[in-house]
C-alpha cells in the first residue's frame, strides 16, 4: 500500500503481487532441507509465499504459479503472468520456446541512456516498444505514477492455476518444473555474465532478437588454447633417434 505523489488516496497491490515480487525463490525450502530437488519455486497466490514441490499437498486446493530461474534471475511463463496481470509493455523474453517476463529488474554494468529505448523505471534498453523490463518496473513505475493498478489486475480462473497442473511431478530430477534453465534459443538474447567489456550499448544489451550468442563456439575456441592440433600431435610424436650423417667420401 503506497501513497500517491499527490498525496491523495492509497494505490493498492494485492498481497499475492507484493508477495510474488519480494519473494525469495530458489532457496532451500527449510521443513524439506534434507531431501534433493528442495528449491522453493513454487508460489502459492492465495498464500502468498513460496515452497518447494515437495509441500505441494499442503497446498492442494490453492492457486499455485510456477517460477522458473535463467541467469540467476526469477522468471515466469507469460502465458501464466498475463492471467493475472497485463503484461503489456513489458519485454519477454524466449527461453526454451516459451516466453518468460523477469519478476524484478536486474543489476547492470552501466546505464544505456541517449536516444535509446529505456526502462521506464531502471533505464535498461530496451526493443521498442516496450517501456519495462519486468514485472517491478511496471508495477513500480505505476505506483510511482498514482496510477489505480486494478487497471492492470484481472480476476483470474483459480482453474488456470490448479493443482492439476503439477501432477506427475517427478522429484528425482529430469522434472521441467525442477529443471528449466536449458539452452538459450535463437530468439532470446538474455546478458551473458561475462558480458559488457566493451560498449555499454550492444545489440545483446538491447535483447535484438536478430541476434544470439553461441555458447559452444565459445568453449570450442577456448578449449584449443590458442594452438593447432596438428603441429602439437607432430611434435610430441617426433621419435628421437641417432642422428644421421653424409657418407665418407
Amino acid at each position: 500500500m503506497v501513497r500517491d505523489s499527490g498525496g491523495g488516496d492509497m494505490v493498492m497491490k494485492p498481497a499475492w503481487l507484493d508477495g510474488l515480487m519480494a519473494e525469495t525463490f530458489f532457496a532451500a525450502c527449510g521443513v524439506h532441507e534434507n531431501r534433493r530437488k528442495n528449491e522453493k519455486n513454487v508460489f502459492c497466490l492465495e498464500c502468498c509465499q513460496s515452497f518447494c514441490p515437495h509441500c505441494l499437498a499442503s497446498h492442494r486446493s490453492h492457486p499455485l504459479l510456477q517460477v522458473r530461474r535463467y541467469v540467476y534471475h526469477d522468471v515466469v511463463r507469460l502465458d501464466d503472468l498475463e492471467k493475472l496481470i497485463d503484461c503489456s509493455y513489458i519485454q519477454p523474453y524466449t527461453i526454451n520456446s516459451a516466453k518468460v517476463i523477469f519478476l524484478n529488474q536486474r543489476p547492470q554494468s552501466r546505464s544505456c541512456k541517449g536516444s535509446a529505448n529505456i526502462c521506464f523505471t531502471c533505464d535498461r534498453i530496451l526493443q521498442e516498444p516496450f517501456h519495462y523490463c519486468s514485472l517491478s518496473c511496471k508495477v513500480n513505475h505505476l505506483v510511482y505514477q498514482g496510477e489505480d493498478l486494478s487497471s492492470i489486475l484481472y480476476r483470474f480462473d483459480e482453474s488456470d492455476f490448479a493443482f492439476s497442473q503439477f501432477e506427475g511431478l517427478r522429484m528425482d530430477g529430469g522434472s521441467e518444473l525442477l529443471d528449466d534453465d536449458g539452452q538459450i534459443t535463437p530468439n532470446s538474447i538474455l546478458e551473458d555474465p561475462l558480458q559488457f567489456n566493451g560498449s555499454s550499448c550492444s545489440d545483446e544489451a538491447m535483447g535484438n532478437p536478430g541476434v544470439s550468442r553461441d555458447p559452444e563456439g565459445v568453449k570450442k575456441k577456448k578449449k584449443g588454447g590458442g594452438f593447432l592440433p596438428g603441429i602439437v600431435l607432430s611434435l610430441s610424436s617426433r621419435r628421437k633417434g641417432a642422428p644421421s650423417r653424409s657418407p665418407l667420401s
